[in-house]
């Protein structure tokens, strides 16, 4: 193979490494159910069974009739990046308003908790279609779930933005009705990515594909946080503002159509493995207290998170911070925690330590809440600054982690059920934190005037009363097993040809 065909698994994941040819004799077991699912029907207009035996004579010749290799394909990053600009487009789009609140409340002529209601409306759309994301990334792979996440957003962004264009009275219904459409949008790009990283990559880059896609969606948030409030300036600057974010939106749903469906030939032996039936995964699935010890603490974080991400301007604006310090503050949590995500995913990727990594950074998650409770009273940005760069570290670091840990241990559930069921509660819980704490949110007669401590102590008390759950995992001599890392070292150990090679002669 010419060595520009040569490609990393993933920046610091390794170089990929040529199968021995003479160490295929277990392969055939598998062929029938890789030719079947590599190979059959139509892909982008070409017969998926001629176009995946070009690239096989072209990648290496297989002595062995028949017999598809595991390889893994460049063209994987076309997918991956488009999963990454959606769910950047669709977490701006949900924070849209959050990040000027008051302004938007000013510009609409409603009150604080009506604009609340626009992430609220957000959250409980992502778990009314849940189910049927299950059934599209299931039966019909990433890229129908991706199509239908773009025309939501197209649609929904523009609706939006008719909304506040609407006469003089600025339709808030309409704009409501758009923030819907949007958030039915959001479950079929975040729930996507373990089952992307499952089908396009081998266990030495899943992680970090996982991150990559999952983490875009709060670095939307942050770009929503920390450029929003120089777009909307004033109230009559919120049109231009939606006008902005529905003109990038647009722009990133473009390349969707033109993404591939599947691989070729599988990444690894897990890859090939037949998953369980979709009727009979919650046979499975709910009887096992590992899962349930994963996704009690995963959904709360990630309510929690939800909540102070879209309350977070109310929060610090009764002790004087203005929307940009309250932006500014956003993003650190954002930006912060993807930094050390990128330096924690690959780690995880190379040493596989799911279970420690979980054991350390749930407590710091904790701890964060706890400390935040105290940053707002000092009125200056250095403690929110630090206490918000702290959490947002610690719960995006675990996010990729706790989604394909949770993966392993039900494989071979196939991956997008599990990351659905708990992106799912996470919304869920998120909508009731922010309406909770909104009821939480003190009077006029408060010191200072509609302050949110009491918010922020129901925050703190979740955030702790959820920390024993995932220690207890391992414990008590009930061991946790990665069934899909199994097969990877069963196949690799028996010559069954997890041979990782990087090939894609595709023109261009």
């Amino acid at each position: 193979m010419p060595s520009g065909e040569e490609d990393l698994l993933l920046p610091g994941a390794g170089r990929t490494e040529m199968m021995d040819l003479d160490e295929r004799d277990e392969q055939g077991k598998n062929v029938a159910h890789v030719q079947e699912q590599y190979t059959g029907g139509d892909i982008n207009g070409e017969d998926r069974r001629s176009r995946t035996m070009t690239e096989t004579e072209n990648a290496v010749a297989d002595p062995v009739v028949g017999q598809i290799p595991y390889r893994v394909y460049k063209r994987r990053w076309f997918g991956l990046i488009q999963l990454v600009l959606l769910n950047i487009v669709v977490s701006w789009d949900w924070l849209s308003f959050s990040a000027v609140s008051t302004t938007s409340a000013q510009y609409f002529d409603v009150s604080a908790s009506a604009v609340n209601w626009l992430s609220t409306s957000f959250l409980f759309s992502f778990c009314a279609v849940s189910p049927l994301v299950i059934w599209t990334l299931n039966k019909g792979g990433p890229k129908p779930a991706i199509i239908a996440a773009s025309l939501l957003i197209l649609t929904g962004n523009w609706i939006r933005y008719a909304g506040t264009r609407a006469s003089t009275t600025h339709s808030f219904g309409v704009v409501m009705f758009g923030q819907i459409l949007i958030g039915l949008a959001q479950p079929f790009v975040l729930s996507a990515p373990t089952r992307y990283s499952d089908l396009w990559f081998t266990s030495r880059g899943r992680v970090s594909a996982t991150a990559l896609a999952s983490l875009a969606n709060p670095f939307g948030g942050a770009l929503g946080q920390l450029i929003d409030p120089f777009w909307a300036t004033e109230p009559s600057s919120i049109p231009n503002m939606v006008l902005y974010i529905s003109i990038i939106s647009s722009l990133a749903t473009l390349p969707s159509f033109f993404i591939p469906s599947v691989p070729p030939t599988p990444p690894c032996a897990s890859a090939a493995q037949p998953k369980t039936p979709l009727r009979t995964t919650a046979r499975l699935i709910l009887p096992s207290p590992s899962f349930w010890v994963l996704f009690l603490p995963f959904a709360i974080y990630v309510g929690l998170f939800n909540a102070l991400s879209s309350l977070l301007n109310q929060i610090l604006a009764p002790y004087a911070f203005s929307e940009t310090a309250a932006g500014i503050a956003g993003a650190l949590l954002i930006l912060v925690g993807l930094l050390a995500s990128a330096i924690i995913s690959p780690l995880i990727d190379r040493t596989k330590s799911f279970l420690l990594a979980i054991k350390l950074f749930v407590p710091l998650i904790a701890i964060s809440y706890l400390a935040f409770l105290f940053a707002p009273p000092t009125r200056t940005v250095v403690a929110p600054y630090i206490i918000l760069s702290l959490l947002g570290a610690s719960s995006f670091a675990l996010v990729p982690i706790a989604l394909e840990y949770l993966v392993e241990i039900t494989h071979p559930v196939s991956p997008e059920i599990s990351s659905t069921i708990c992106w799912s509660g996470g919304q869920l819980l998120g909508a009731v934190f922010i309406l909770v704490s909104d009821a939480l949110r003190e009077g006029e007669e408060g010191e200072p005037p509609g302050n949110m401590r009491r918010a922020l102590v129901f925050m703190a008390l979740v955030a702790g009363v959820v920390v024993p759950l995932p220690l207890c995992l391992g414990v008590f001599g009930r061991g946790v097993r990665s069934r899909r890392l199994e097969v990877d070292k069963a196949a690799a150990a028996g010559g069954g040809g997890v041979g990782d090679l990087d090939v894609d002669r595709e023109a261009g």
